[in-house]
């Protein structure tokens, strides 16, 4: 379970972020599944779970040091414009089924 989230997680190219519920739909799993997931990675850099976001364009949270801090930080490293604590999911939403 873990290993395919982890997977697909890592196709997320760089300036496009997912949700919760891509991830969800893609596995199988339910969302707040793929969000315990996520909190436990232990490879950020393996791993972008920074790239996570909610449904609804908002940030969610980030459980790696320096918490939401860290993860506005490298989203926008990646290129990705935030918006009032959003980020347009019509810009930068990747989907599973272009994979």
């Amino acid at each position: 379970m873990k290993n395919k989230v982890y997977y697909l997680l890592k196709k997320v190219p760089r300036g496009k972020i997912t949700t919760y519920n891509e991830l969800a739909k893609a596995t199988g799993l339910h969302p707040r599944t793929i969000g315990i997931v996520m909190s436990k990675n232990t490879d950020p850099v393996k791993i972008p779970c920074y790239k996570v976001i909610k449904s609804d364009g908002t940030l969610g949270g980030y459980s790696a040091e320096d918490g939401i801090k860290k993860k506005i930080e490298l989203l926008k490293k990646d290129g990705i414009i935030i918006k009032n604590n959003k980020i347009d999911l019509k810009k930068h939403l990747y989907t599973f089924s272009k994979s």
